[in-house]
């Protein structure tokens, strides 16, 4: 739904920067340590044994051969990370949303899902599906919640929540913990948190959907999305979206788009590595 180009060059072909991003790499550590902490404590951990293994992990994993991890990015670094998942933590130390066990008796973290529709590629036996990973299954207050946790620059008002309806991520996510967890899910559960150069500000937010926005959103990726999408896989047809190149931080492949495209397979050819991913493996 973002760009035709950005999908064909990071998910058919799988170009990687060779440049690190620190974005990506902050956003991808704040997450597993976190992870990490939900999981410590569902199994038995205290608070403060649970705390304790994940800064533990989260240095040992930003610590490599030739010392801590470093940037240039004034707000994401190595100390902004364990400052903000130790005080994530301690912000919600008394946290009413409590992590579902599930029926085998792990802890509803890093839930993989794929959820087939009831409609089939046409001209085929093959069902569209769904898939993605979320963070983990909540109670709070008697009605279950899929979380998503998100960290920002920007303020955390009630705009900075409003961006997430209409959001096709929420939306799925609500899907997914309806029909894939089988849980009366009654919407997503958002943790945002505003990295700044000497603070950490937490706010969360709540999105819903009523199951007339879902069904009317199956229905726009049955008569529109999907059949957009083979058409440009058939005919081998990949348009960019210039209004989507600042989003998130600005789009990796940003430079490539703005020269000339007797050029461009020079630029990827030399800023890049091919890196495949298969999103239906589960993590």
């Amino acid at each position: 739904m973002e760009c035709w180009r950005k999908y064909y060059y990071a998910m058919i072909i799988g170009y990687r920067s060779k440049g690190e991003s620190v974005h990506l790499k902050f956003g991808i550590l704040y997450h597993s340590s976190l992870e990490r902490f939900d999981r410590y404590r569902a199994e038995g951990s205290s608070f403060d044994e649970a705390q304790s293994k994940m800064v533990k992990w989260a240095l040992e994993e930003t610590w490599g051969p030739d010392g801590p991890w470093e940037t240039d990015h004034e707000k994401k670094t190595r100390e902004t990370l364990i400052r903000s998942i130790i005080w994530y933590t301690e912000h919600y130390k008394d946290d009413p949303a409590k992590t579902v066990i599930l029926a085998d008796g792990q802890p509803a973290v890093e839930l993989t899902f794929q959820l087939r529709l009831d409609f089939k590629i046409p001209g085929t036996d093959q069902f569209y599906v769904v898939g993605g990973h979320t963070d983990r299954l909540v109670e709070l207050a008697g009605d279950l919640y899929t979380t998503d946790r998100k960290t920002t620059g920007s303020g955390l008002s009630s705009y900075y929540f409003a961006q997430y309806k209409p959001d096709a991520q929420m939306t799925i996510y609500t899907l997914a913990g309806k029909v894939v967890h089988k849980q009366p899910i009654k919407g997503v559960l958002i943790d945002a948190a505003q990295i700044l150069i000497g603070s950490t500000a937490f706010q969360r937010g709540l999105t819903y959907r009523t199951d007339e926005e879902l069904q009317e959103f199956i229905t726009e990726l049955q008569t529109y999305w999907f059949p957009q999408a083979r058409w440009h896989a058939e005919n081998d047809f990949w348009p960019h979206n210039p209004k989507a190149c600042h989003r998130y931080e600005g789009c990796q492949f940003r430079e490539v788009c703005s020269m000339s495209p007797s050029v461009r397979k020079i630029k990827l050819a030399s800023d890049f590595i091919v890196h495949k991913w298969n999103p239906l493996e589960a993590r």
